[in-house]
């Protein structure tokens, strides 16, 4: 919990540990924590020198506790600095970030490469792949097609969960086959509760990650390098926005797939209706109920709920959620 401001675990440990009472001895804390007591007593002085820790006194007295005890200097006190000087060096670091990337999309010596660049081998394509689901701030846009090759599936849902933790928009479209594959409707129904939105298509032209429309990557072919998985990465460029155009394409004519009792399914293509779940959703919001609300009353997250009601609105062709209610009613949803 301290180690962003600059405590190893150690150190926190007894800073943790000295929380709990007023004061301590190094020989208690050793006992507590499981640390040597010439190591705790070394970590006591340095958090002592570094502002963290006092000695304690002597009861009405200002002389130091000759039993040797330390006491917590508020830790409003104690730490504010740190987390200062930590958001600052943050502060920094992102000014450094955007300048290198300023420049880098600036420089004139080697105009094709700053658009596209090759990427050849199992761990640098890993590399770049895990660079562009990590880096997205706002939005994920994947083609998901065949085995994996460069990157196991386990790897790519550890990054997949860490986009969605951090409110990234997730989207997939991924190939019908692509399904079939072992343990992938699991996966799918954990990752459509965690609110990634999934559609399926017949096919795909080629697979692809685009991470918040700044880069993106498509695997080459392996015959063109060699034998070796390769890729290029597309930066800002008419190319990228041709790649984006095509997702948004693939993913308007692609059929929605949704968690059911035994796995996942396929809306079907004709005459599609809404779910279940779909429609308790839509009941909640009609009666003036928000949508964390509902969220709460269903057991749902709020970007199923969101997920739901943006599914809803495309089956009506609703721009607002007015005229979702009059093409509900009219349509005899509820």
């Amino acid at each position: 919990m301290l180690q962003a401001l600059g405590l190893g675990p150690a150190e926190e440990a007894i800073y943790t540990a000295l929380l709990a009472r007023p004061t301590a001895s190094a020989q208690g804390l050793a006992r507590q924590t499981g640390l040597e007591e010439a190591e705790t007593t070394r970590i006591l002085l340095d958090l002592v020198t570094r502002g963290l820790v006092a000695v304690a006194t002597e009861t009405g007295s200002e002389a130091p506790d000759p039993a040797g005890r330390y006491r917590l200097t508020p830790p409003s006190v104690a730490l504010a600095p740190l987390l200062v000087e930590q958001r600052n060096a943050l502060q920094r670091a992102e000014t450094a970030f955007s300048i290198l990337t300023e420049q880098y999309r600036s420089t004139a010596a080697h105009p094709a490469g700053s658009v596209v660049e090759v990427v050849v081998g199992v761990e640098q394509v890993a590399h770049r792949f895990h660079q562009l689901q990590r880096g997205a701030q706002r939005e994920l846009l994947v083609f998901l097609v065949g085995e994996p090759i460069a990157v196991p599936r386990e790897e790519a849902d550890m990054s997949e969960s860490s986009a969605l933790d951090r409110g990234v928009d997730f989207r997939v479209v991924a190939a019908k086959n692509y399904l079939d594959g072992p343990d992938v409707a699991s996966d799918v129904r954990a990752s459509i509760a965690a609110g990634l939105e999934l559609r399926v298509a017949d096919s795909l032209p080629l697979k692809m990650i685009v991470s918040d429309r700044e880069r993106a990557m498509v695997p080459l072919d392996k015959a063109d390098s060699g034998g070796e998985p390769s890729a290029i990465v597309v930066h800002r460029s008419g190319l990228l926005t041709a790649l984006v155009h095509l997702f948004e394409r693939e993913w308007s004519h692609a059929r929605p797939l949704y968690s059911t009792a035994t796995g996942v399914r396929a809306e079907p293509t004709a005459e599609p209706h809404p779910t279940q779940g779909e429609l308790e959703v839509l009941a909640l919001l009609l009666a003036g109920i928000s949508d964390r609300r509902a969220a709460s009353q269903l057991g749902l997250s709020i970007r199923t709920v969101e997920r739901r009601m943006r599914r809803l609105m495309d089956l009506a062709g609703a721009d607002s959620r007015l005229q979702l209610g009059w093409y509900a009613a009219r349509a005899g949803w509820l």
